[in-house]
């Protein structure tokens, strides 16, 4: 890449979901971020596992940052596990103990607490593997072809 184009400084979140991402596929989970799995909610990470298994991770770099999230529960309904991410400063008491924990950094990440099982419909399991795939598609697309952004946005 040329020296003379400036890369944009990644925000907290982002390079807790790279650590996270990281770790995830040591687990044999492939991941993206920011998947959209309906209008209205976006997921800082999805990942899905060798069996199928959809995880959402949400990444919180403040308490400011999670006690303004108020969508957060209706994550709940497109995955079989749901995470928080967070570093190791953060005040753990506030997450949810009926929610898996996850604590990262930019390199890595451990889960300390796996979240509850609830397993997707078969059909909703349907449409986000293919949500993911088609999210994982475009974003390929996009780092091959800087110029392409779809009509739709991605």
């Amino acid at each position: 890449m040329p020296d003379d184009i400036a890369q944009p400084i990644p925000k907290p979140g982002q390079l807790l979901a790279r650590g996270v991402c990281r770790h995830l596929v040591g687990h044999d989970f492939v991941t993206v971020e920011e998947l959209i799995p309906t209008p209205g909610l976006r997921v800082d990470v999805m990942a899905l596992g060798p069996k199928g298994e959809v995880w959402i991770v949400e990444c919180k770099s403040s308490r400011a940052d999670f006690q303004s999230d108020h969508k957060w529960q209706g994550y709940l309904e497109w995955c079989d596990r749901y995470f928080w991410a967070v570093d190791e400063d953060f005040p753990t008491e506030l997450l949810p103990e009926e929610t898996g924990l996850i604590i990262a950094d930019a390199y890595d990440a451990e889960i300390l607490r796996m979240g509850p099982e609830a397993k997707l419909a078969p059909a909703r399991r349907k449409v986000m593997v293919q949500k993911f795939a088609r999210h994982a598609a475009l974003r390929w697309h996009a780092s091959r072809d800087p110029g392409f952004t779809p009509s739709w946005g991605l």
